[in-house]
């Protein structure tokens, strides 16, 4: 149906492949699992124009996933919408035993306390196992510059993780 992308994959198969993460990638920012799917939709729709003009997009995942995070900023302009806490985020494959509800809290709340920047590139990494060749490709700054706000959030919470007192 598609044109060939690397690999012998076909741009279908790396739409279905990548449909389950982009939707949790855009649910866990717009904290409705409704307008997430409609992100998505939209993001595919928007590729495969792209791609009737261009039949063979280099990094076709890293470049669906930055239709849906602008997606997902455009959202929240034009509904005002707060930030997600990790709460709302269906963690599927973990059992109870591995979280301990107020070590969570703990971590979230640290986490919010840091600058947008570097909270937004830990998430990417940490929360949607993302690279940092897709999270620069997706945030639009160098792949230096992304592991660098890594490095510095990451920094930061140890630092603040082992200071503060638990709750």
């Amino acid at each position: 149906m598609f044109e060939e992308v690397r690999d012998g994959k076909t741009i279908d198969k790396v739409i279905e492949a990548s449909l389950d993460e982009l939707v949790r990638f855009a649910y866990y920012r717009v904290s409705n699992r409704a307008d997430a799917e409609d992100i998505v939709h939209e993001a595919i729709l928007r590729l495969l124009e792209r791609v009737a003009h261009n039949p063979t997009p280099d990094k076709i995942r890293g470049y669906l996933f930055r239709i849906v995070y602008n997606l997902c900023q455009d959202h929240f302009r034009h509904k005002n919408a707060p930030s997600v806490s990790f709460e709302a985020v269906d963690m599927p494959d973990l059992s109870d035993d591995m979280l301990d509800n107020e070590e969570v809290d703990r971590v979230n709340g640290l986490l919010d306390g840091l600058p947008s920047r570097e909270r937004e590139v830990v998430r990417m990494n940490v929360v949607d196992n993302l690279s940092f060749v897709e999270i620069s490709q997706i945030l639009s700054i160098p792949q230096s510059t992304a592991k660098s706000r890594f490095t510095s959030g990451m920094e930061k919470l140890r630092k603040q993780y082992f200071t503060q007192k638990p709750l």
